[in-house]
């Protein structure tokens, strides 16, 4: 009996204290985590940028994995479950070659879910894409005319389509390696990551309100590049040279 008692006295102890202080809603539910999906183009062999620029994006806490293009759809249907049990948030897509056709098609089906797109970095297409309206920000690196994204129905995001094909370093192999093009996305990514911590309102699109605009880039020559209104990429660094 006695044995009782204090089971009973230190269980109503315990209750109370549950009353008085309530559970802890921080503790009980992780934040949602940022995930950046990189897809590799045809054979899975030509697109190794991706791999070098995820290595790149991890090293600054960036989550980031690398697919080939040909998974998006299963891709697509994780990151809509897991996002709509607060798992992650912001969804980043980048893509090379098929694998940039295929990060347009897997915003357009996220969208047709209900989820938000932060970002889309095309990386040389082979085709154009109208963006949907769950996209916040669409930076399109090209080195083709006929590959330029434009804004689809309910599309209220950034959009730039950089045109790289004056640059004779660069062609459809060579662009997702590119050292400088990396250097502007990794910095735009981290902007959009940053901005959605910051601001996590959501906009009319479902998107989130700090994502439609990337913070200030980089600064070159003391003027800081905006999204809106980008400065010219810096130039390839030089090819390092062996002596003989």
């Amino acid at each position: 009996m006695r044995r009782l008692g204090l089971f009973t006295a230190v269980f109503a102890l315990a209750v109370g204290t549950m009353v008085a202080f309530g559970p802890n809603p921080a503790a009980a539910q992780a934040q949602p985590r940022a995930h950046v999906y990189l897809l590799r183009g045809l054979m899975n062999v030509f697109s190794l940028g991706m791999d070098t620029l995820a290595d790149q994006l991890r090293r600054r806490g960036i989550n980031a994995t690398v697919h080939n293009y040909a998974e998006w759809q299963t891709l697509a249907d994780r990151a809509a479950a897991d996002y709509k049990v607060g798992k992650e948030a912001p969804i980043i897509l980048i893509g090379h070659s098929y694998g940039a056709d295929a990060v347009m098609e897997m915003a357009a089906y996220l969208g047709r879910k209900g989820v938000p797109v932060a970002m889309v970095v095309p990386f040389d297409g082979t085709q154009s894409f109208a963006a949907s309206g769950n996209v916040a920000r669409v930076l399109n690196l090209t080195q083709r005319k006929y590959a330029y994204m434009r804004g689809g129905p309910g599309f209220h995001g950034a959009l730039d389509n950089v045109d790289v094909s004056s640059d004779r370093s660069i062609d459809h192999i060579t662009i997702d390696k590119s050292a400088r093009l990396h250097a502007r996305v990794v910095a735009e990514v981290l902007a959009v990551v940053g901005n959605h911590k910051a601001a996590p309102a959501k906009n009319g699109n479902g998107a989130d309100a700090g994502a439609a605009r990337p913070a200030t880039l980089p600064e070159q020559d003391g003027s800081p590049q905006n999204a809106d209104n980008p400065a010219p990429l810096p130039p390839e660094p030089p090819a390092a040279t062996t002596s003989h």
